[in-house]
Parts: C-alpha cells; structure tokens; sequence
C-alpha cells in the first residue's frame, strides 16, 4: 500500500509541476505583449520564477524514480 502511495505522490507532483510549467510559458509569452514597461518586467520576472519552481518541482519525482530503481536493481531496499 505504501508503495502505491508513493507513486501516486510522484506522479501528481510530476503532472501539477507540468501544468505549472505550462502555465509559466504561457505567461512569459504573454509578458511580451504588454506595454507598458514595469508590467512587463514584473509579468517576465514571476514568469520566470514560475518556470524555475515548476523544474524543480518535474525534477524532484525524476531523481526520487531514478533513486528506487537504481536501488530495486542492486538488491537493496531502502523502504
């Protein structure tokens, strides 16, 4: 059962972290089409930090799989 959990938790946060970085290109695109200067700076800038988060956040269950694997195909089991 836990096992499952634990799968379900990195999946999710892999989904939402894409959605989320989906979003963050959409913005950043956007940012490009405003006029007025200090909006766009402050719209480029969340963009940004958007897209920076939602890396981390795709990354995160990549490096936690990659781990369980690594660990499932030597024998030991960490869990």
């Amino acid at each position: 059962m836990a096992i499952s959990l634990w799968w379900a938790k990195n999946i999710v946060i892999g989904l939402c972290s894409l959605l989320f970085l989906v979003f963050g290109i959409e913005t950043l695109v956007g940012a490009f089409y405003l006029k007025n200067p200090l909006e766009f700076i402050m719209v480029f800038f969340a963009a940004c930090l958007m897209i920076l988060v939602s890396l981390v956040g795709i990354l995160y269950p990549v490096f936690q799989i990659h781990t369980y694997i690594k660990a499932e195909r030597n024998g030991v089991d960490e869990k």
